[in-house]
């Protein structure tokens, strides 16, 4: 059995198919059908939800934190313990001199920010979010990224923008959800534990949530071909897209262990079941160059239940982490009953969407080494769209130098072979050679002898290939200082994270 608290209804869900998300249990179960389903598939934002859990902060005090993620991407099973805040719960009685509409309402309305409506309660829902966490207005950019996993095709986003504005102008009452949330954890506590491994059973199909890495252990030892899932951001589309039916779903959502992020002497260790928003602002305060390449992978409500562990488990070979990683050298920890295995993530890949995880082991942890004074970093991401799109190429370069010269470089690419990989051909190029253009544009001419990239939907073979000396010419001019590049002060250098 499973506990969460909906709106403000404590409510339990016993039998499920392990595969069910929230956007379809809601529709067909409970009647809200405010939640609408567009794309099933977390681009269009319309089934977006409001996800409140009990966090820690780093001086020990816990506090209910609210962001939006998509329905159609979270199974029922990672509801266990958390707070679902659905469209119909956002009209409460505390606004009377608004007519009951919360103030993201109301603004809506009177800027005219919907017309056909079918995107609308996705919207709400994530201006929502902006107005619980921010007490003032954060600015346009920050709405623009609170938005960014939001479509609408009718009304146009420019009264949306003036909504989300107009919503921190009107009297603000203290929101109701936190108290409701806190009320709900005290009667989860109190109640008498049976069983204290959460799951659900559909028949012969099941749905694990183990609590700790002992647990988690235990059942891959026990079922080898569960489908492991964290975030179910990619996972759900398998559901959605390809009528996946599993037999066992193991969650780490909530596996303790592999929920924690450190960072200790400039090194970070991030769990596997870390969500993308917990720990890149801090991972980028060191690695400012890998900002805009998180910030263009996917969009808030993805990032809101995404994982590291999740992308380098589904061994894609257009994950745009991987290549980061492996040009930071980061190493990972596989975990099974036998105990812990540490490797490199660039060992990680053996073939597309194949890896080296053996059937009763889980990724458990990501390790990032500390920077260097000498690092110098860039990261590219090319795709057809901007914002929230797969990589055409993913280009991360890490070089080492003394004096100008160039010591040893890690140089990782997506998007060219069947899985995230070096380039040892142009690492060799590069190594010796002085930081300026000629060596980059050198290193890049060799490109085909590292990769023999394949034609797609997404570009040529040959497009790919030029892309990529065009980005190494890019790179050797920003490295030399040559053109200007954008304002990052990092520890040795000013250092681009600009993007095509």
């Amino acid at each position: 059995m499973i506990q969460f608290l909906l709106n403000d209804t404590v409510t339990e869900v016993q039998s499920a198919s392990p595969s069910l998300t929230i956007l379809e249990w809601l529709r067909t179960t409970t009647g809200k059908k405010g939640t609408k389903e567009g794309c099933a598939t977390g681009d269009c934002g319309a089934c977006t939800l409001l996800i409140g859990e009990e966090v820690t902060n780093n001086k020990g005090e816990t506090y209910w934190q609210y962001k939006t993620l998509n329905s159609c991407l979270m199974l029922v099973g990672n509801a266990h313990g958390k707070h679902i805040i659905t469209v119909e719960a956002v009209s409460l009685t505390q606004y009377p001199e608004l007519e009951d509409l919360h103030p993201v309402q109301r603004a809506m309305v009177e800027c005219h920010g919907s017309q056909c409506g079918f995107c609308t309660p996705g919207i709400i829902m994530s201006l929502l979010a902006l107005y619980i966490n921010n007490e003032t207005y954060p600015g346009k950019t920050a709405v623009i990224h609170a938005l960014g996993g939001n479509l609408c095709r009718c009304t146009g986003y420019n009264p949306i923008l003036k909504a989300a504005e107009k919503a921190f102008e009107y009297d603000r009452a203290e929101e109701p959800w936190s108290a409701m949330a806190i009320n709900f954890k005290e009667s989860l506590l109190a109640a008498p534990q049976d069983n204290a491994l959460p799951y659900l059973e559909d028949n012969q199909r099941k749905f694990y949530l183990p609590q700790t890495v002992s647990q988690l252990v235990e059942l891959t030892a026990t079922y080898p071909e569960a489908s492991i899932v964290a975030g179910g951001t990619d996972f759900a589309i398998e559901l959605s897209q390809h009528l996946l039916k599993p037999e066992v779903v193991i969650s780490v959502s909530q596996t303790s262990e592999l929920t924690q992020f450190s960072e200790k002497d400039g090194q970070f260790e991030i769990g596997a079941a870390v969500p993308y928003c917990d720990f890149v602002d801090v991972l980028c305060r060191t690695y400012p160059e890998a900002k805009e390449l998180f910030e263009r992978l996917g969009s808030t409500q993805v990032r809101n239940g995404g994982t590291l562990g999740g992308s380098l488990g589904n061994a894609s070979p257009i994950g745009d982490p991987a290549p980061l990683l492996i040009a930071l050298n980061a190493t990972m920890d596989l975990q099974s009953v036998k105990g812990i295995r540490t490797i490199k993530v660039e060992d990680f890949f053996t073939g597309y969407r194949q890896t080296v995880l053996a059937a009763d082991e889980v990724i458990a942890k990501i390790s990032i080494p500390k920077r260097s004074e000498s690092l110098k970093l860039a990261c590219h991401k090319v795709s057809k769209r901007f914002e929230d799109d797969i990589s055409t190429v993913c280009l991360i370069l890490a070089v080492e130098h003394a004096n100008n010269v160039i010591t040893s470089a890690r140089f990782a690419l997506g998007g060219m072979a069947a899985i995230p990989a070096r380039a040892p051909k142009m690492e060799a190029q590069l190594i010796g050679g002085r930081l300026d253009t000629k060596t980059f544009m050198k290193a890049g001419a060799v490109v085909e002898k590292d990769f023999s990239p394949m034609s797609d939907v997404r570009a040529t073979a040959n497009y790919r290939l030029i892309t990529t000396q065009n980005l190494m010419q890019r790179i050797g001019y920003e490295f030399s200082q040559a053109i200007p590049v954008n304002n990052i002060t990092t520890p040795s250098a000013r250092i681009s994270h600009a993007s095509l």
